[in-house]
């Protein structure tokens, strides 16, 4: 009786003060969770530089190969269905891999499961649509501006992107993040790459490659912002995550989207009559259907690369962060294009070279925010702890 009543007081003296590692597993929860979330992030950053830099890489091969840069309208502006297609179409690549990561345990509790449905049915739906426009839009304005009009524009989608994901997301902005984002827009403008699909001056219609920028610009924008709603309101909410953002959420969101705009997509090339025309692009390869059919697939998985990676960075950081990396990646994938081609006599000047010393300062100045924040929430809880202790 002695030994039952001597372990019952040490049982009791444990439970009124615990060991030090249960006084700092919360804490040490969190750090796993940021060291988890930092890995993902620059998983992301990377997926973004790749699939940007091989897209570009590609993109100048295809219309170099493919007489582009020939002064004939006719041939300059086909295919631009097919390109709005190859943005989107490798997305069953991607299904596998959804099965491969691991889901969260289902929260039972969940309520209004149709209601949700209904909703992500609808988001998804009209991302799809907006993506497919922006992805045609995107091709048309590219082959009807010039390299300096077109840079100009579409910088813009960035201040679209700060714009929507204020109103939409309830974003705020930080001395830091603004910053960031003028730094961006500057490396931007002065640090893009060549592109070898670009029209000679005789073939530039400015009130109507304005306009398609522009809007592709606005539609990319607001494709970002509604995407980072479609997490945080509505698919974070499902019984499948239990409010528990997760990687394989990246996948669910670009097939579904991607399914969408490939249907679109396709249905814009019958519609059209691009469908006639494909054979044709094929035979005026310069180095035969083969290297043609191969860069249109490498064309497709590197926009897959590159959208998984921009999603990620949408769910982990917002809208306004990933815009940011992909537009930081331009001066370093200027430097890959100028080493593999020679378009307009193109060269690494020293504005480019300023642009590529400036992108870590703008994603530095971004970063340095989300290490505050990091920062904040340590803070929060080991106060918390301190509350318990006393």
């Amino acid at each position: 009786m002695e030994m039952t009543e001597a372990s019952k007081q040490t049982t009791t003296e444990e439970s009124a003060n615990p060991e030090p590692d249960q006084i700092l597993s919360p804490r040490r929860s969190l750090e796993l969770q940021q060291k988890k979330w930092w890995i993902s992030v620059s998983l992301c950053l990377f997926l973004v530089l790749l699939g940007d830099s091989l897209v570009m890489l590609l993109l100048n091969f295809f219309y170099d190969q493919n007489n582009r840069e020939d002064s004939d309208q006719d041939l300059q502006y086909q295919g631009t269905w097919l390109q709005a297609l190859v943005q989107n179409a490798a997305f069953p690549l991607l299904i596998p891999l959804f099965f491969i990561f691991p889901s969260p345990k289902q929260n039972q509790e969940t309520n209004n499961t149709r209601f949700l449905s209904l909703r992500l049915l609808l988001l998804y739906i009209s991302l799809g649509v907006l993506v497919a426009a922006h992805s045609k839009l995107f091709a048309l304005g590219k082959l009807y501006a010039n390299y300096g009009v077109f840079t100009l524009i579409s910088a813009t989608q960035l201040i679209f992107t700060a714009i929507f994901t204020a109103i939409i997301n309830r974003f705020k902005f930080t001395r830091w993040i603004i910053l960031s984002i003028i730094l961006t827009i500057l490396i931007y403008v002065f640090g893009s790459p060549e592109f070898g699909g670009e029209p000679d001056e005789n073939e530039e219609f400015y009130s109507i490659q304005a306009w398609l920028t522009f809007a592709a610009s606005v539609a990319f924008a607001l494709s970002l912002c509604l995407v980072q709603l479609g997490f945080e309101k509505v698919l974070v909410k499902t019984k499948r995550y239990g409010n528990k953002k997760v990687f394989r959420m990246v996948l669910e969101m670009q097939i579904c989207v991607s399914f969408v705009a490939t249907v679109v997509c396709l249905v814009g090339i019958f519609a059209s009559g691009e469908n006639k025309e494909l054979q044709g692009d094929s035979h005026n390869f310069k180095k035969g259907e083969m290297y043609y059919v191969m860069s249109l697939i490498g064309l497709a998985l590197s926009w897959q690369v590159w959208a998984v990676g921009l999603i990620g960075l949408v769910l982990y950081v917002s809208g306004v962060f990933g815009d940011v990396v992909h537009m930081c990646t331009s001066p370093l994938v200027a430097l890959f294009v100028v080493l593999a081609f020679d378009f307009m006599d193109d060269e690494f000047s020293w504005p480019r070279i300023g642009t590529l010393i400036a992108t870590p300062l703008a994603l530095g100045s971004y970063f340095y925010t989300l290490h505050k924040r990091n920062k904040k929430k340590m803070v929060e809880l080991y106060q918390t702890e301190n509350n318990i202790e006393v």
